[in-house]
Parts: structure tokens; sequence; C-alpha cells
């Protein structure tokens, strides 16, 4: 368990009720990356606050109404995955770093030169990186901001990343939370059907095609329809 000195503050607001606890930077970090992780490690405290730095606790009615429980790991998980995590300067810069790293090793993977038809070297794509300027999200996956770091990129170097776009089709009972998770994506067309059911159309670098197919039938069982055209 991390002590109370070296924790940080994890924030969550809903219906105008206001949470915090303290939690280890690490292991509240990877949680939000989707990992599975000890919530009993990640906690300093098992206390749910309105305010960490004051030490007030937050009212018991106030956390069932709004968490439905008062088992603090399930309120910290759900804090750590909705709300905010007030990381330390020094852990957020070491945090982009790796971001930015493996957004270049993505694009330097699946992306040509047009002129020579072969990949930027990864060092290649970061050095444009930081000439272009590119705002890196430590908590956005790198898959998910490759399409707008090419953009950028288009201005410094010749590169062009081969795309595919996906029909998909899913059940009405899966849709609402499957639209949620398509909508981090580059939607062109989508079609709510009457019987509920959603047909969208996306496109995405290729390589992230394995990754998309695999949230998709996660989130429906595998009860999704995804007919794949490849272009250039």
């Amino acid at each position: 368990m991390v002590t109370v000195e070296d924790a940080i503050i994890a924030r969550y607001t809903k219906d105008g009720r206001h949470f915090e606890i303290l939690v280890d930077p690490a292991i509240a970090y990877d949680l939000k990356e989707g990992r599975t992780v000890s919530l009993g490690r990640m906690l300093a405290a098992n206390i749910v606050f309105t305010d960490a730095k004051k030490g007030t606790k937050a009212g018991s009615h106030d956390i069932q109404a709004v968490f439905a429980t008062t088992d603090v790991e399930k309120i910290a998980e759900t804090i750590v995955k909705k709300g905010e995590l007030q990381l330390t300067t020094e852990f957020r810069r070491k945090k982009t770093e790796e971001r930015r790293k493996q957004i270049a090793t993505f694009i330097s993977k699946y992306a040509i030169n047009p002129q020579t038809r072969m990949p930027h070297p990864p060092d290649r794509i970061l050095n444009a990186m930081d000439i272009a300027k590119v705002n890196v999200d430590p908590f956005k996956p790198a898959e998910q901001q490759v399409e707008e770091t090419i953009k950028a990129l288009k201005s410094i170097l010749p590169i062009s990343m081969e795309e595919a776009e996906l029909n998909i089709e899913v059940p009405a009972q899966f849709a609402g939370r499957a639209y949620g998770a398509l909508k981090e994506f580059n939607i062109q067309k989508e079609q709510w059907l009457a019987n509920g059911s959603l047909i969208v159309r996306i496109a995405i670098p290729a390589g992230l095609k394995e990754s998309v197919y695999r949230k998709i039938n996660a989130l429906t069982g595998g009860n999704a329809r995804i007919v794949e055209e490849v272009k250039r």
C-alpha cells in the first residue's frame, strides 16, 4: 500500500456530488489504462473524501446515492476509471513520453514513405512529432492518436497509411455501448434501424483492425457482423 505522502488524488464528480481518494499513481494509471490491479494496494487510505487535502470525509448517504455501495475498493475503481487523476508533473511527463514512443512505433510499423515505399524509422517520426508540435494525451490509447498524428506529420514528412473501412452491424441489445466505443474512430456513416440495431461505417488505420474486431466482439459477445473493405 502506498503511503499518504506518496499518494495522489483521484477525483470524480456526479450529480453535483464530489468525491476524492488517495491512490498510488502508478497503480491508478494502470487501472485507468484497463489493466488488472490490486485495488487494496492502490489505496493509500480506505476513505472516500469530499476534500482529501482537508481530510473531509464524504457522507455515507451521498456515497450510497452515487455508487450504490459503500465498498471503498469498488468505489475507488469507479473514481479512477471515470474520474480524473492529479498526476505529478514528472509522472505525467514520463507517461506522455512513453505514449509518444508507442505512437511513433505504431506509425513506423504501419505507415510508409509513398516516395520510397519504405517505412519511416521511429526516431524520424519522433523528430517530426516534435517539429509538428503533436500534442500527446497520456490517458488516450496510442492507436487512437495515430490518425491525428499522421495528419500533423504530413506537413513534415511524406507519409501515408493503408486504411481499412469496416461496415459494422450491431444488434439492438448491444448498440448503445458499442456506439460509445465506435465514436472513438472516424465514423463515415451511421444508421439506426427501427428495431434498434445500429449500422456504422468507420475508417481506421489498417493496423488497428484486429484491436477493433476484439473490442466490438467483446462488447457484443461476438454478435456483431463486421464486413471489411481495404483501401489505399
